[in-house]
């Protein structure tokens, strides 16, 4: 892969900063603003400076870190994954375009002044010759820009010093006339002024010494520009009569021509259209290395990282960025959808703070040469006020950004997905932490224990079978010295009425009772029988546990028939009102398991399931192997992850773990003497749907444990173990 040249230094860093700001900010925007809040407009620029500066600082500190071309998409990327990598990739691209297009448009009004000229084929032209002068290489593209700004400056300077001894005190009167509300409705139209401050991190690979040229020129520039407008739209607030120059499309100019004259007026216009054409310029450099970033990591067609063997630039990306940029000019109304791309712009700086966090939170090697200060307060704040601001961008700049996002979303699943197997830092770091989150779980419900088990038999199921639900009742309890008392449930039609003589205990209870309370010194613990009589077993069930503070009800499980697909499961009802855990199980017999099964879906394992599994391998001297999908598509990254979070698992337990088994392709290794596995959460699953899909049968009797409504994951965990695991 053939690398770009490092060839600008920190003039030219300072240059593309500075020229990417300077633009439509100071010669367009100020006119719309004054209508929003008046003189507090002058405000609404030092707060949007402000504002900023987190975003400088996060953006500084990842671009030594990484000074790869593409900027906010490389951060975004690797510290977030490839589906918010595409979505900022494509948005920043996007906006990036688009304000090099309202720049052109913008600045033809001041060209217009002086001679008489249709706007859009002069503004395509000057497109066109942008676009040969970045085809021919960026050290070219630097030493323009430093002409241009040297130029633009000088002449921003003279308006703002020969303006300053006219400017009227009384201008400022009714200061904040609009209101905190019309102050910030104008500190988010403003906030796009300085949106350039970070676009030389897209050109970070062809920066010399990075780690000091880049947050130099970042900090250096945000600095500058901020006291620049500041002061120069305070100059123009208090020279022009209120209201005179609010909505005009040439607002410095009209505001020069009241203290400089006709040769002030001409000053300014060239300052101006020196101004916009470098927007439009640093906006093409920047905006074109995006495609060209993200075409080196499969995130967009291979064609678009080709870099000329002749200009040492990216031809083909600087080519595409070129058309969209014409297309735009000849067709789109460029003000409004440069609004759109502003707001996503904000969206992005909040991502890029949020960016930071995920890279020092997780495992990957980060040493940035620059830290951010104040890590994580000004992380957060960044974050917060990004939101904040977009909330007064109005409901169709938000509509846009979303637009931006879904299609982007659409563009990640069609192309990228299918081709790019990597993740983010963050979701490996949010994965860390919810596998110790539920390690912490099992260490609780250990210390809880299970003390009272509630055998359920709805229905007669044979000797041996009930011996067997006994057996493993018995063994659940045993590390708590707990009891199991095994119940017969009845039913009787609702006509019946319930009457003492359908309690009247029969031969085949007496028999009952004595069978099972038999059974207690078989398997060493307590065990008591009783009978219930009642019109609904699934009621009738619920309430003995919750009349006898049962820790666990355990019955055996029976498949789904059609009639309880669409009409509702009685078990699934048991399941989501008992006030216990409930244990379901397929039961093929049970005798003295030694090798016992935690099968999993690749989310970690439930406490209860845990607690269960440990418990009868350790009743029958056993040991456990852990069952889960093995999923070839996953990365380095989350293999490791997951097996540091089994290793950690065996270490709470206090049986054997033998870790690492899976069932490709749906077979199986050993066959077990009992599998023990978490039941589906009613709240992700449709009961139309068998549970048990993602375990391959084992061939033994198999325990399904479903946690009491307090032991379960909140809904969001639960989604977030689905999407991180």
């Amino acid at each position: 892969m053939k690398e770009l040249e490092r060839d600008l230094g920190l003039p030219s860093v300072l240059a593309i900063s500075i020229g990417a700001m300077i633009g439509s900010g100071i010669f367009i925007l100020p006119a719309l603003a004054l209508e929003i809040a008046g003189p507090a407009v002058i405000l609404a620029y030092l707060l949007a400076g402000l504002l900023v500066v987190p975003a400088a600082l996060s953006k500084s500190e990842m671009a030594t870190a990484m000074p790869e071309a593409g900027g906010t998409y490389i951060y975004i990327e690797r510290g977030m994954g490839p589906l918010l990598g595409t979505v900022a990739g494509v948005g920043t691209w996007f906006s990036l375009s688009f304000k090099g297009a309202l720049a052109l448009v913008g600045g033809v009004p001041y060209l217009l002044l002086l001679f008489d000229l249709p706007l859009k084929p002069v503004a395509l032209g000057l497109a066109g010759v942008l676009i040969l002068v970045n085809l021919i290489g960026a050290k070219q593209t630097g030493r323009l820009q430093v002409a241009i700004v040297v130029v633009m400056l000088a002449a921003l300077g003279w308006f703002a010093a020969g303006s300053a001894p006219g400017v009227q005190s009384a201008n400022y009167a009714d200061f904040f006339a609009d209101g905190i509300g019309g102050l910030l409705a104008a500190t988010g139209l403003v906030f796009v002024s300085y949106a350039g401050v970070t676009k030389v991190a897209s050109v970070a690979e062809e920066v010399e010494d990075p780690s000091r040229n880049i947050p130099l020129g970042i900090l250096g520039s945000l600095a500058f520009t901020t006291v620049l407008y500041v002061a120069i739209v305070a100059v123009l607030v208090g020279i022009t009569d209120p209201g005179t120059v609010a909505g005009s499309l040439t607002p410095v100019a009209d505001a020069a021509a009241v203290t400089l004259g006709e040769v002030g007026v001409v000053a300014v216009i060239l300052a101006a259209i020196l101004a916009l054409v470098s927007t439009a310029n640093a906006g093409i450099l920047s905006s074109s290395r995006y495609p060209f970033a993200m075409s080196r990591d499969g995130l967009a067609p291979p064609s678009l990282s080709g870099v000329s063997d002749r200009f040492g630039t990216p031809v083909t990306s600087i080519t595409l960025t070129g058309a969209v940029l014409l297309v735009l000019i000849a067709f789109v109304p460029i003000l409004d959808i440069a609004k759109l791309a502003s707001a996503f712009q904000i969206m992005v700086f909040a991502l890029i703070n949020v960016a930071v966090v995920a890279f020092r939170e997780g495992n990957a090697e980060y040493d940035p040469p620059f830290r951010s200060p104040l890590y994580p307060w000004m992380q957060g704040f960044g974050a917060v006020t990004g939101v904040l601001l977009l909330t007064q961008m109005g409901p169709i700049a938000l509509l846009g950004a979303l637009v931006i996002v879904v299609g982007s979303v659409l563009w990640y699943a069609a192309y990228v997905r299918p081709r790019v197997r990597r993740e983010g830092v963050a979701t490996d770091a949010i994965r860390r932490q919810v596998g110790r989150d539920a390690l912490t779980d099992v260490a609780d419900a250990t210390e809880d224990g299970t003390h009272e088990v509630l055998v359920a038999l709805p229905k007669e199921i044979g000797h041996d079978r009930e011996r067997a639900l006994v057996a493993l009742a018995a063994d659940v309890v045993r590390p708590d010295d707990g009891r199991v008392i095994v119940v017969r449930f009845e039913e009787i039609p609702d006509q019946a009425p319930l009457t003492e003589d359908a309690t009247v205990q029969s031969s085949a209870d007496v028999s009952f009772e004595t069978r099972i309370e038999a059974l207690a010194d078989e398997v060493g613990v307590a065990v008591e029988a009783d009978e219930v009589v009642s019109h609904d077993t699934k009621h009738a069930i619920v309430n003995f546990a919750e009349g006898h503070g049962i820790d666990a009800i355990l019955a055996e499980h029976e498949p789904l028939r059609l009639r309880s697909r669409l009409l509702g499961d009685p078990v699934d009802w048991v399941v989501r009102h008992a006030p216990c855990d409930v244990l379901l199980v397929d039961n093929l017999g049970y005798d003295d398991p030694e090798h016992v099964v935690l099968a999993g879906d690749g989310t970690p394992f439930s406490p209860p399931t845990v607690t269960v599994a440990g418990a009868v391998a350790d009743a029958n001297g056993g040991h456990i192997s852990l069952w889960y999908p093995d999923d070839t598509d996953t990365t380095e990254q989350h293999r490791t992850t997951m097996d540091d979070y089994r290793t950690d698992l065996s270490e709470t337990l206090s049986v054997p773990i033998r870790a690492g088994s899976a069932w490709p392709d749906g077979g199986t290794r050993s066959p077990p003497d009992l599998l023990v596995r978490s039941g589906d959460d009613h709240r992700l699953r449709s009961a139309l749907f068998d549970d048990d899909s993602f375990v391959p049968n084992p061939g033994c009797t198999t325990v399904t444990v479903y946690p009491r409504a307090d032991r379960r994951p909140p809904l969001g965990r639960r989604l977030l173990e689905r999407f991180v695991f």
